[in-house]
């Protein structure tokens, strides 16, 4: 719902840019509507690291993704029908997933080790790379899309790097990470609110969000991979999330109003 009311106000402003980052903070911060938003996703991030105190990284970013779900109500106005087809199909899809995860988390072994710190830089670094290509470069996606799932991939980082704080000792030195991912990841989720609808942009920061955090868990965590039926299940549920995301990806992003070109009396362009 907060990202929601974020997207509504973030693209009544106007434009923000990443060569004029001060610009665009005074922008944000003088507006009470996107202050008011920004404020309750906050409240819901608190929870979040609480929660992730009492359990595995894997099970809290399952039970989060179900977020999904509510910003489509959302974005509809509280009436699904209104979307388009294309965004009905890849929230059921996202649904679908969620549930297949959520299923297959079920009883899970939480082994919830420290990891080796090798391994958590690469982690880390991967992810912000991979955020930096999709902000710098074009691709066939919506370009709404993109910045929203670079802004997933950031906010995924801080995720993780709010798990290892959470060790205490040496681990506090990821609050940097922490502080620079979910501050350079708001800012380029305010850039794509900008470019496109708020299913499309906060929909894939979502799913990253949660399926990477989900994912690091087992490789960095240590929690126990499924086996059997649990492991079939978690495959349907990636692919059902990936589906979702190219789906949602591939809708285009609404252009701006342009004027008609004016023409002279004979009826050709200046």
């Amino acid at each position: 719902m907060a990202y929601s009311l974020e997207h509504d106000a973030a693209a009544a402003l106007p434009p923000l840019s990443p060569r004029r980052p001060l610009k665009s903070v005074r922008l944000l911060l003088s507006d009470r509507r996107w202050l008011a938003a920004f404020a309750a996703e906050t409240a819901g991030w608190l929870m979040y690291v609480a929660a992730l105190r009492l359990a595995a990284l894997s099970l809290v970013q399952a039970v989060a993704a179900s977020g999904v779900a509510v910003l489509a109500v959302a974005t509809a106005r509280g009436h699904p029908s209104r979307l388009a087809r294309r965004e009905q199909a890849a929230v059921v899809l996202a649904v679908a997933g969620l549930v297949f995860l959520a299923l297959s988390l079920v009883d899970t072994t939480e082994s919830d080790e420290r990891p080796a710190v090798l391994a958590v830089i690469i982690w880390l670094a991967a992810c912000g790379g991979g955020a930096a290509l999709l902000i710098a470069t074009r691709t066939r996606f919506a370009r709404a899309a993109s910045l929203g799932l670079a802004a997933g991939l950031l906010f995924a980082d801080g995720d993780i790097s709010a798990k290892l704080v959470g060790y205490g000792g040496g681990w506090l030195a990821a609050l940097a990470t922490l502080i620079v991912a979910y501050a350079v990841g708001t800012s380029v989720l305010q850039w794509a609110y900008q470019r496109g609808d708020a299913l499309t942009a906060a929909g894939l920061a979502t799913m990253a969000t949660n399926a990477v955090p989900i994912a690091a868990g087992f490789v960095l965590f240590d929690e126990t991979l499924p086996h059997g039926t649990r492991a079939v299940l978690q495959i349907a549920a990636f692919a059902c999330l990936v589906a979702s995301a190219v789906t949602l990806g591939r809708q285009q992003a609404p252009q701006s109003a342009q004027p008609a070109p004016r023409t002279d009396p004979a009826g050709k362009e200046p």
